[in-house]
């Protein structure tokens, strides 16, 4: 999903930005979900959750992104690149607000990505890959993410409704809740990275 994920979100008055990277992963990718380490973190409440997930569903990179991506994948399915586009951005979509608003305003859980930011390159890489199945709650306490599990599970199965029927099996739907796991998995480690990767390019 590209919930991956914080100018705009300082426009907006989101309090969430203050605690965020003011850039795009690779100067495109959004990154509003971010936050670097520091002794002070706002709290987030339901209206930034619902808000961060917007931005991250709604913005502009996002439309020519998953435009790409269903082009890339078009000669392995009959159906219309706009069915593919639709079906794709509704993934997305649903996927986003699911694990980053929805899920955690009911658990009470924090869906922002709190970088280590320090530490060897593997100790990082385990961390991140695991914030996959470990977040906090909004009070600051490590807990199960059931934000991310659950709600990515949720978001395979709402979209039952729209696949077509051959798609609509229990191998299926388990297979995109596990491509969405991995591939949120994987923004978490460009959210890990990504300011030591834009060091290197400035230097």
């Amino acid at each position: 999903m590209v919930s991956c994920t914080a100018g705009a979100a300082r426009a907006a008055g989101n309090d969430v930005a203050d605690d965020a990277p003011a850039d795009r992963i690779f100067g495109v990718l959004p990154n509003y979900a971010t936050v670097d380490p520091s002794p002070r973190v706002t709290t987030q409440t339901t209206s930034d959750a619902f808000k961060v997930a917007s931005l991250g569903t709604f913005d502009p990179v996002v439309y020519p992104f998953i435009g790409a991506m269903t082009a890339l994948g078009q000669a392995s399915s009959d159906d219309s690149y706009g069915t593919r586009y639709a079906t794709a951005f509704a993934d997305n979509a649903i996927g986003n607000f699911m694990t980053t608003a929805v899920m955690p305003s009911l658990t009470h859980q924090d869906s922002r990505y709190y970088r280590r930011g320090e530490g060897g390159v593997f100790s990082r890489l385990a961390y991140a890959a695991s914030r996959s199945v470990v977040t906090r709650t909004r009070s600051g306490a490590a807990t199960f993410n059931i934000s991310e599990v659950a709600g990515t599970a949720a978001a395979a199965g709402l979209s039952n409704i729209y696949y077509s029927p051959a798609d609509r099996t229990a191998g299926g739907t388990l297979t995109r809740w596990g491509t969405q796991v991995m591939w949120d998995t994987v923004a978490n480690e460009l959210k890990e990275f990504w300011p030591d990767i834009r060091a290197r390019f400035r230097k």
